[in-house]
């Protein structure tokens, strides 16, 4: 059994820093890095990049709609042809700075409000695919299983991994509960672990509505910004090994 843990990294701004990356790379097979436009900076990139080739880690595109100040949280309305370039644009800044460190781009995942429309809106999903297969068709989409995004890349020819995030709720749909919903955000880690380790073993899941949905996942998002994250992932790292798996980057799954 191999399984994924990835991690969303170089969310911060300057001087500031919101996760300690360096202490995560070290418990995660996969980092989705931000690319400048909900977080990030050349600087930090470049820093990001250096960290997850140093540790054998799997580099990702971390996109988002233009929002920093938002955090990529809110939908900004924008032609699909903009939105081609605004994800064309961050692809192009990760991999220049990628090249340099002698490391490549294996996969993508949409951050935030982007991410939520892309897995339930088929035209925001079929936009996001042909931006990411014109720019590379190796890169990898982590997608929810059943997701618009799945249907869309698939569709284009893009080969997909099935993502689940560890510390989300999820509804009867598939779709992630609006964090405002009561459920939405798991914080006990003990439950985030079980739950986990229950999806991998069993590919299923409680939702926040009262049900029991398929859930095939081959990759486990820990959310860098999370409180406890480090030893969150170290925890999901060792459960999932404690039940013979192998922690393994999305580029070394079959």
């Amino acid at each position: 059994m191999k399984i994924d843990i990835n991690s969303d990294m170089g969310e911060g701004f300057g001087p500031y820093a919101i996760a300690d990356d360096a202490a995560l790379m070290a418990h995660v097979s996969s980092a989705n890095v931000a690319c400048g436009y909900h977080a990030g900076d050349p600087v930090i990139m470049d820093r990001t990049i250096r960290l997850a080739k140093e540790h054998g880690v799997d580099l990702g595109a971390h996109v988002s709609y233009p929002d920093r100040m938002g955090f990529g949280r809110r939908k900004i309305d924008m032609a699909l042809s903009e939105l081609e370039a605004h994800v064309l644009y961050q692809l192009g800044a990760l991999d220049g700075l990628a090249r340099r460190a002698g490391h490549r781009i294996t996969h993508m995942n949409p951050h935030g409000a982007l991410g939520n429309l892309a897995s339930a809106d088929p035209q925001t999903a079929e936009a996001l695919a042909r931006a990411i297969l014109a720019f590379d068709p190796e890169i990898a989409f982590l997608v929810l299983p059943g997701s618009a995004l799945e249907i869309a890349a698939t569709g284009q020819g893009g080969r997909c991994v099935r993502l689940f995030l560890a510390d989300r709720g999820y509804l009867s749909n598939g779709q992630l509960a609006p964090r405002a919903m009561p459920g939405a955000v798991i914080h006990d880690p003990a439950a985030v672990v079980a739950r986990v380790l229950r999806v991998i073993e069993t590919a299923e899941i409680d939702t926040v509505d009262g049900r029991v949905i398929s859930m095939p996942v081959q990759s486990i998002l820990i959310h860098s910004d999370t409180a406890g994250a480090v030893d969150l992932a170290t925890r999901v790292n060792r459960g999932i090994v404690g039940k013979g798996g192998a922690v393994t980057p999305l580029s070394r799954q079959a």
